[in-house]
């Protein structure tokens, strides 16, 4: 199960995308999605597997964070794997508050996935 956005997604008026760069290089990079005008979705977060371990994942929440409450939403929601290639992720997330929830938006329950949401308000 991938929900990952394409570069069509990507470019969707509802979204957007940062990266994060060292020098000249791509680290990581994430998105935010207006599901609507007070709920947004965290969307392509990911670090270059040689970055993993140097906070790039820490900072661009934090900046998606600080974005979602700009924009005034009451909560900030994600799905990610469940498997345990995404511990890394699922602790981050925890760490900052996110809890499990149920599928939400245009999103079924599929057993490979971990919902995970977060009040700002």
């Amino acid at each position: 199960s991938i929900y990952a956005l394409d570069l069509t997604g990507l470019a969707a008026p509802e979204v957007t995308f940062w990266s994060v760069w060292s020098g000249d290089a791509l680290v990581g990079c994430g998105a935010l999605k207006e599901i609507d005008p007070k709920h947004g979705e965290i969307k392509s977060m990911h670090t270059a597997a040689a970055h993993r371990g140097r906070g790039v994942g820490r900072r661009m929440l934090g900046h998606i964070l600080a974005e979602a409450r700009r924009r005034g939403y009451h909560r900030l929601s994600l799905e990610t794997g469940g498997s345990p290639a995404f511990q890394p992720a699922l602790t981050l997330y925890k760490n900052r508050g996110f809890v499990k929830t149920g599928p939400f938006d245009d999103y079924a329950f599929d057993p490979h996935s971990v919902y995970l949401t977060l009040p700002l308000v």
